[in-house]
């Protein structure tokens, strides 16, 4: 693991996790061996898949899960005497297989799976579902923004647009979806992900006039760095950044207005003042459908805020956490409207020849299809006895899974307009 040490995450959680281990530990059933689920019912709408994200931070977030002399004096009046001692002396020990980070989920898909005793896995849930709802929502945005972009480089730069923790879960999560950087220092310390970044208008505003500004920010950076053209007239803007950096200057960065038109008018005029090579990088409000709509454009790089902190209008994924299993019988809630399936499953997505994902199957884990010579097997082991399993893959490597797995999606999977899941999901007993 790339990040610095986890503080302790035992309240980051719901009162009612604690209230249901004090009655279970009372009456007898907290010992019983149960398996939960993760999955979603449903993509939240106009998706056409889910990306799995924040596993890595999950599996260290559990080994954090320790209730010490702070935490139980909080919950002194919460629940009862037996239950506090039992919680000084809570460590998970059970075991979690999942989907790998950057693999790609359907509705259904048994993202994560948690077994334990009841009072050992029920204590999860609160936390579990808030790192991979709001991970989850944010790599599948950004996922969908890369795609948008066709190869050119997106930054992600939000983190005044969202809480604190928050920004830097977000720059991991948009970073595993193919983001190339972030502006976020703490992401760089914690998960070793490239940062960008180097002035706001307020620098420009700071300085008498726009050449003082550009010709400070030059002399500190040097021209290989990215000049805000647009606090004033931005064809004024350009010449200016060319007159004081030449023409080896990286890049100009425009910040609102009508971006296609600027873009095409930045280029004609940076090749005029023979700054060939300087690129242009645009940024302000955008999101995946304006970043597809610029894909025409002279553009090299694309800076993206609110939209991808935020999940680009789903901010959740949407993901339940429920019990389907125990002492090995399967359990199920039968509400209409909530409807679940019991029994520990695992699942299988099917490939043509091609590579092209055709089905995601899921069945009871004691069940397992014929699988076909290009079919894959989706969950692994990510815990075992409440410790992560050596060797899992990391930041990069999910990165590359996800790049991998979007080939594999049908070409239609990957438009933005709305549509059905890009593979269907079958259930199998």
């Amino acid at each position: 693991m790339t990040s610095t040490a986890v503080a302790g995450s035992a309240l980051l959680t719901d009162r009612y996790e604690l209230t249901m281990a004090a009655a279970a530990l009372a009456d007898g059933t907290a010992a019983r061996r149960c398996v939960f689920e993760v999955f979603a019912r449903r993509l939240p709408d106009g998706r056409r898949y889910g990306v799995v994200a924040g596993t890595g931070r999950l599996l260290e977030l559990i080994e954090a899960f320790r209730f010490g002399e702070e935490e139980l004096a909080v919950l002194t009046g919460v629940v009862d005497e037996p239950t506090l001692q039992w919680l000084a002396g809570y460590r998970f020990a059970g075991d979690v297989d999942g989907y790998p980070e950057g693999e790609l989920y359907f509705p259904g898909s048994p993202i994560l799976t948690v077994t334990g005793t009841f009072a050992d896995a029920v204590l999860l849930e609160t936390l579990v579902l808030s790192v991979l709802n709001h991970d989850s929502a944010v790599a599948s945005a950004a996922a969908r923004m890369v795609t948008a972009a066709a190869g050119r480089p997106l930054i992600e730069m939000g983190s005044r647009r969202t809480h604190e923790e928050a920004a830097v879960a977000s720059a991991r999560a948009a970073y595993l979806a193919g983001f190339a950087a972030t502006s976020n220092l703490e992401a760089q310390r914690r998960h070793a992900i490239p940062t960008a970044g180097t002035a706001a208008h307020a620098f420009v505003l700071l300085h008498d006039d726009e050449r003082a500004a550009f010709a400070s920010q030059v002399a500190t950076l040097g021209a290989k760095t990215t000049l805000l053209v647009d606090t004033y007239d931005i064809r004024r803007g350009i010449e200016n950044a060319i007159a004081v950096a030449g023409p080896e200057l990286d890049a100009i960065r425009i910040d609102s207005g009508d971006l296609g038109v600027l873009a095409r008018q930045a280029r004609e005029q940076l090749d005029t003042l023979g700054a060939g090579g300087t690129r242009i990088v645009l940024s302000g409000d955008l999101d995946e459908y304006a970043i597809a709509a610029l894909r025409a454009e002279p553009v090299d790089a694309y800076g993206v805020g609110t939209s991808v902190v935020t999940g680009s209008g789903a901010p959740t994924a949407g993901m339940v956490y429920k019990l389907v299993e125990v002492d090995e019988r399967p359990v199920a809630k039968r509400s209409a409207s909530k409807e679940s399936k019991g029994g520990r499953k695992s699942a299988v997505r099917r490939h043509r020849p091609t590579g092209t994902a055709t089905e995601e199957v899921v069945h009871p884990a004691t069940v397992v299809p014929e699988l076909g010579p290009h079919d894959q097997v989706l969950p692994i082991a990510l815990m075992r006895d409440g410790r992560p399993v050596d060797g899992l893959p990391g930041l990069d490597e999910a990165r590359e899974r996800l790049r991998a797995a979007l080939v594999s999606v049908p070409w239609e999977g990957l438009k933005l307009s709305r549509g059905e899941p890009a593979i269907p999901t079958v259930f199998l007993g």
